[in-house]
């Protein structure tokens, strides 16, 4: 199985996607900026094809399986990520609640004025988390990010 994640619209703080699963829109996301340079926790990362699996430690591991009871098996961990050690998917809505994860949500607000916003993430992180998460226990799920943006110049 394959996630997607369309880099859409790249401003000076964040940077919204299209999440797509086997080519089939899924959700929204919002990521950190493009820097050249990596700031530790204000940049996202580079483009490229990754392998998902799941994280069961750790402080969002443990937070989950209390948010999520029914249904929370592990994070979805993007795993090899050159000069990042622990991105994760996630829920979340602004720059702030993420260092280098993908936030998702079912609905996003226009980047233009750098106030990239996702809403109604809970819903998005479960859909998306039921969908892959055997795949991602089964060592079958890879993420690819896309830049289809000019990225912003730092």
């Amino acid at each position: 199985m394959l996630i997607q994640v369309l880099r859409y619209s790249s401003q000076s703080q964040t940077t919204l996607c299209s999440i797509l699963i086997d080519g089939v829109f899924q959700c929204y996301g919002l990521e950190p900026c493009h820097r050249e340079e990596k700031i530790k926790g204000k940049t996202r990362i580079k483009s490229g094809t990754y392998e998902v699996t799941l994280r069961t430690e750790g402080g969002f591991h443990n937070r989950y399986s209390s948010l999520f009871p029914s249904f929370h098996s592990g994070m979805l961990w993007v795993r090899n990520v050159p000069e990042f050690e622990y991105v994760l998917v996630h829920i979340g809505n602004r720059k702030e609640d993420t260092e280098a994860c993908l936030l998702v949500g079912n609905e996003v607000n226009n980047n233009r004025t750098d106030k990239g916003f996702l809403s109604n993430s809970s819903e998005a992180y479960e859909e998306l988390y039921k969908k892959v998460s055997p795949y991602a226990a089964s060592g079958k799920l890879m993420i690819q990010y896309i830049d289809l943006d000019q990225p912003y110049r730092h």
